[in-house]
């Protein structure tokens, strides 16, 4: 029983755990490079972050709940987390020890409002899967809702007793540490941490709402309602609550089990195109898509010949989609920004491919991505169209020095990915895993190429409009710009013509900062090294000139945040 006392203990374990790790953390990329360490600090970076994730790894699995949401929600995000940290986290898998059954029973007939052997005809006590938020059953449907729904077989989904308080409290601590981070300059340059956080919570809080996964389940089955190539289970409304949900049994061949689609006379080759290509009409064409595609979410149905086949006429098989409560969506206005990155990527264009994360708010305005054209241009030059299987055949050597070169670039430009791209980045990075795993040959190019093809011919139709568009504001510039220059000559004769250069002279007043903290750095150095040594000889001085050396390190501490206090 999740109790108050239990919550206490729960939150407390969780910012301890936090409080330790930052405060590592600050002194090592912090203290020790504002004293002129950072090669020290460096030193051991790469090893100290794997640590950090490990040990996260380790508590996500002890705790349950939302951490290992978190740490799945941390692998995929590649835009402000360090490499170590979401290579290590990429791993984590939500499978958690199952719930009694008999816990299950007593909320599921609170939620139903009546026995569970009179809502159904039977629960199998054994689950087939059980995850952080709740866990699955099979079940076969009374007869009543048999005849309403035309069903049998079916899974019952019940979330896991005292889940929503556990929620709230993993919320409330992920708010804290937020907090804290807020105030760290190295991390609010980067990223608004109590925006992530809100995020998070919002895709949290939606996936423990059942209902809302069954509008999901819906809502994609409407998308593909006349593409034979995918199937969706049928929600049992009538059996289904915020906290207990009722869908088709559509159990079938996982779209991993490689020896399974051969012995049914499937292509796993040919599944792996036709999954990709399902996932990129998700994003482009649609717009709704399944942001947790991996191999346990979809199933490969072999075609039933019989007068209730389950599988259109002419089609051998089908994709089944099962578990919507992480789907992601795709305004308009970031659809046409990601047609044009796909565009630019199948002709390989470095510049496009910034431009269009200009065009969806990624990269801000004032960076300057002229290394991060390079770094594109370069990649695509060397590695584009490869395969993975390619990808593979590549010395190791060359990666790195590709990363040493542009991954400090990249890491440093000021850009943040919104809740619905990173969901975009995890759908992506599953389906190319699936793919690959059931062709090492693969190669994600041919499915981009011809896709970005038709949407290039979809694109067409306006080039000419934009044309006519761009034309009219040239023209509208011409005219505007006699009475411009007109004006600046004016100015120019009478004196008032100023030209401000604010970047020098900030960088100017930083530099001066610096200098005055190096100096204050080596006076603290000087009079701590000259107490410690005077100490046995004259213990009066030398405890007197340990005592003074704490003023400059005040100074060279905190000197950054006096001087913003300050004009620059």
């Amino acid at each position: 029983m999740f109790d108050s006392r239990s919550a206490r203990t729960r939150y407390r374990r969780i910012m301890r755990f936090a409080a330790r790790h930052l405060v590592i953390l600050w002194w090592f990329e912090l203290v020790l490079p504002r004293f002129g360490l950072s090669r020290l600090a460096a030193r051991g970076r790469s090893a100290r972050l794997q640590r950090l994730a490990r040990r996260f790894h380790v508590l996500a699995v002890d705790l349950g709940g939302l951490m290992i949401k978190v740490g799945q929600f941390m692998s995929s995000r590649l835009d402000v987390l360090p490499p170590e940290i979401t290579k290590e986290l990429e791993g984590l898998q939500d499978e958690v020890p199952a719930v009694p059954f008999e816990q299950l029973r007593e909320l599921a007939e609170r939620e139903l409002g009546m026995p569970l052997s009179r809502a159904y005809a039977g629960v199998e006590a054994q689950p087939i899967a059980a995850a952080s938020l709740g866990q699955a059953h099979r079940a076969s449907l009374a007869a009543i809702d048999t005849a309403e729904t035309g069903l049998t077989d079916a899974v019952v989904k019940i979330q896991r007793p005292g889940i929503g308080a556990i929620v709230d409290v993993d919320l409330a601590a992920l708010r804290r540490v937020a907090q804290w981070l807020s105030h760290v300059r190295l991390v609010s340059s980067r990223v608004d941490m109590p925006a992530l956080v809100e995020e998070f919570a919002e895709t949290s809080l939606l996936e423990i709402d059942y209902v809302h996964e069954a509008s999901n389940a819906e809502r994609f089955a409407a998308c593909f309602v006349d593409d034979a190539r995918v199937r969706v289970p049928e929600v049992v409304w009538e059996r289904t609550t915020r906290r207990v949900l009722t869908l088709e049994d559509v159990s079938a061949i996982k779209i991993n089990d490689v020896a399974g689609l051969r012995a049914a006379g499937i292509d796993p080759a040919e599944v792996a195109d036709r999954f990709a290509a399902v996932m990129f009409d998700q994003l482009f064409t649609y717009g709704f898509f399944h942001a947790d595609p991996h191999p346990g979410n979809i199933f490969v149905t072999p075609a039933v010949r019989s007068s209730d086949a389950a599988v259109a006429p002419g089609v051998d098989w089908q994709l089944t989609f099962i578990d919507f409560g992480m789907m992601g969506e795709v305004p308009s206005a970031t659809r046409a920004g990601l047609r044009r990155i796909l565009i630019a990527a199948a002709a390989r264009d470095g510049k496009g491919m910034v431009d269009g994360m200009r065009d969806l708010g990624t990269l801000l305005p004032s960076a300057d991505a002229s290394g991060l054209e390079r770094a594109m241009s370069q990649a695509f030059d060397r590695f584009g169209g490869m395969g993975f299987a390619e990808l593979r055949e590549v010395d190791e050597r060359e990666f790195r020095a590709f990363a040493a070169e542009f991954g400090d670039v990249i890491r440093t430009l000021p850009f943040q990915l919104p809740e619905d791209f990173l969901l975009i980045i995890r759908a992506m990075s599953l389906t190319s895993g699936v793919c690959s795993s059931l062709d090492p040959a693969f190669n994600i190019w041919n499915s981009v190429e011809p896709y970005a093809a038709q949407l290039l011919r979809q694109e067409t139709g306006n080039v000419a409009q934009d044309a006519a568009q761009r034309a009219i504001a040239s023209i509208r510039l011409m005219v505007r710009l006699p009475a411009r220059l007109d004006e600046v000559v004016t100015r120019l004769e009478d004196g008032r013509l100023s030209v401000s250069v604010p970047n020098v002279e900030r960088t100017l007043a930083r530099l001066e900062r610096v200098a005055r903290r190096v100096v204050s750095a080596i006076l603290f150095a000087g009079l701590l090294v000259g107490g410690v040594l005077l100490l046995p000889a004259n213990p009066p001085l030398g405890t007197a000139l340990m005592i003074v050396s704490v003023v400059p390190l005040l100074h060279a501490a905190f000197a950054s945040v006096l001087g913003r206090r300050g004009p620059d």
